[in-house]
């Protein structure tokens, strides 16, 4: 069983149909999803709707965030920006699982023209349900957080 918690969703317009899909998708199993946009397919710039929810993560009014884009490389780089914030782009199950394991990642990234609709929804799944392993991967995290 999945922890309920309160998912903060970020796309730009290339990314806002898997955003509805799997805000749907959270709803439905129980989590909060928060909305910070873009709220439709007009063409809009990532970082205004991208930052706000990676830093409703780092603040902690959310547990973990989601961000989409086209590729969902960029959507990365700029939730990364936000300190406190540790976001992946995944592409595969195994990305999502090692993510969480290794990298304690609190925000997760995807490219809708990168993935099926079905594959984000399952790596979504496995993201939120993967925990961190902790032990050395600890001293790690605290090196990204530059301490």
């Amino acid at each position: 069983m999945l922890p309920l918690m309160k998912i903060a969703l970020g796309s730009d317009h290339a990314g806002y149909e898997y955003k509805t899909a799997i805000a749907a998708w959270l709803a439905d199993h129980g989590h909060e999803p928060v909305d910070f946009g873009t709220f439709s397919t007009e063409p809009v710039d990532y970082p205004d709707f991208i930052r706000p929810a990676a830093q409703a993560v780092a603040r902690g009014d959310c547990e973990r965030g989601i961000v989409l884009g086209g590729s969902g490389n960029g959507e990365a780089m700029a939730a990364n920006k936000v300190r406190g914030v540790r976001c992946a782009l995944c592409w595969s199950e195994d990305t999502a699982r090692l993510s969480r394991q290794h990298n304690d990642a609190n925000v997760l990234s995807l490219g809708q023209r990168m993935l099926s609709r079905d594959l984000a929804l399952r790596i979504v799944e496995i993201w939120l349900s993967t925990a961190f392993e902790g032990g050395r991967h600890v001293a790690r995290i605290q090196k990204i957080e530059g301490g």
